[in-house]
């Protein structure tokens, strides 16, 4: 009798509510040995990068001022390209030229 109670417990208890895999009451994902695996190469990547990144490509000599000449050859191109693109000055007696067509000599 015990031991039917608990089974018809078990059978009519309720499941996860919502949906099973999403939500703060999901049902908790199964961890296999391959996602262990995964996680374990990811983690020895991740060692091996902040190896690398630990330490400095060039030394602190070499590092000081090192892009200053590509940056300024960069600042040249596009200033030259500003200087290109930019309309030719524009002078108030070339605008106001077109009053003058009545002037004669004597005047």
């Amino acid at each position: 009798l015990l031991a039917v109670m608990f089974l018809t417990l078990a059978l009519l208890r309720k499941g996860i509510p919502g949906k099973q895999w999403i939500g703060k009451h999901r049902r908790p994902r199964a961890i296999t040995w391959h996602m262990k695996q995964n996680f374990v190469k990811h983690l020895e990547r991740e060692a091996e990068n902040e190896y690398w990144i630990s330490r400095p490509y060039m030394s602190l000599e070499q590092e000081q001022g090192h892009a200053a000449a590509r940056r300024e050859h960069i600042w040249k191109n596009i200033k030259s390209e500003r200087y290109t693109k930019f309309p030719p000055h524009k002078y108030a007696s070339d605008h106001l030229n077109h009053l003058n067509i009545t002037k004669t000599w004597g005047t």
